[in-house]
């Protein structure tokens, strides 16, 4: 089998798919607990890092994406297909399963 070397420059989602790179999770609590690696919830914010060209509609037209690169988004908990490149954790998703752009 040929190995293959991916990268973030090298995937391009598909149809209305978007690729986030998944930011850091907290390390302590509010109260100053730190949180073991097994304790430490799946974090839900992340950077868009790629996006596919959009969904097409049903008479064939491509629906542009929402989002763009450089997106903060807040995406659903247990959404898409976690990915590990390097030492970066991704997310690929599809664009309805992102809830909201945040500033």
């Amino acid at each position: 089998m040929a190995s293959v070397s991916l990268s973030v420059s090298t995937v391009k989602p598909l149809g209305d798919r978007v690729f986030v790179k998944v930011s850091p999770s907290e390390e302590k609590t509010a109260g100053g607990i730190l949180l073991p690696d097994t304790a430490k919830e799946k974090p839900q914010v992340g950077e868009i890092a790629a996006v596919g060209p959009g969904k097409r509609s049903d008479d064939g037209v491509r629906q542009e994406p929402e989002v763009k690169i450089g997106d903060k988004v807040l995406y659903s908990k247990y959404a898409g297909t976690d990915i590990k490149l390097g030492t970066e954790e991704y997310v690929l998703l599809s664009e309805k399963d992102i809830l909201a752009i945040v500033d």
